[in-house]
């Protein structure tokens, strides 16, 4: 495993936000869903492409807290521009658990 420094982590700028909109991105080439990220009043809400299609539906992610990096440049994803890159968990039959907080936490909120 390659070792990196502190500050290459600090530069890193995970932090948690709400998902305020959740719908199928059926452009995508592999399954997806467009989301819409609320990061709180200073980073504002973001879009994202996840594929995370296999364990969760449209309408139970609206209103659930996610830990995203919210400092990569945008990223063209076929018709959408993402502006985040919500996190999650390999599990061992490929399908992706998200990485979340274990209780409300503010929009926005670093990780520490």
């Amino acid at each position: 495993m390659e070792q990196i420094e502190w500050s290459d982590f600090a530069r890193v700028e995970l932090r948690v936000g709400t998902i305020v909109e959740a719908e199928v991105f059926a452009e995508a080439r592999r399954p997806a869903y467009r989301l819409r990220v609320d990061f709180g009043e200073a980073i504002g809400v973001r879009k994202s492409s996840a594929q995370i299609t296999e364990l969760y539906d449209p309408e139970a992610l609206v209103g659930r807290q996610v830990v995203a990096v919210v400092n990569f440049p945008p990223k063209q994803i076929g018709p959408m521009t993402s502006e985040c890159l919500v996190t999650g968990f390999h599990r061992d039959d490929g399908a992706v658990a998200l990485a979340v907080p274990d209780m409300a936490v503010p929009n926005g909120a670093r990780l520490a």
